[in-house]
């Protein structure tokens, strides 16, 4: 069990989508993304939700994201943030906020 002031130190963020690609270069087929964060800026994240979304159904959309996780480069993509999802039936479900809101807005 972690106390409250470890799980504090997790930088959960609300970002928009601003662009999707597949990436050509992994095993496993994955998105990468890019994440409008706001006042931290945009940054890139390599997801595997392929089997439930589609690309033009992603832009636009906002997600949260571990915003303070060291970089991890996967399949020749330089991941800076980790998009957060629940295992569903059909593939990985995205958490988002339930309205609308401002980019880059801590999760807590």
């Amino acid at each position: 069990m972690i106390d409250y002031e470890l799980f504090r130190k997790v930088d959960m963020r609300v970002g928009t989508v601003v662009s999707v690609k597949l990436n050509e270069k992994a095993r496993v087929p994955s998105y990468v993304l890019t994440i409008d964060l706001g006042g931290l800026g945009t940054r890139l994240s390599s997801a595997q939700i392929v089997d439930l979304h589609k690309a033009e159904e992603l832009v636009g959309r906002q997600v949260v994201c571990v915003a303070n996780l060291p970089p991890k480069r996967i399949a020749g993509i330089k991941s800076e943030v980790l998009i957060l999802g629940v295992d569903g039936d059909s593939g990985v479900v995205l958490l988002a906020p339930e309205r609308s809101v401002g980019n880059g807005v801590r999760v807590y």
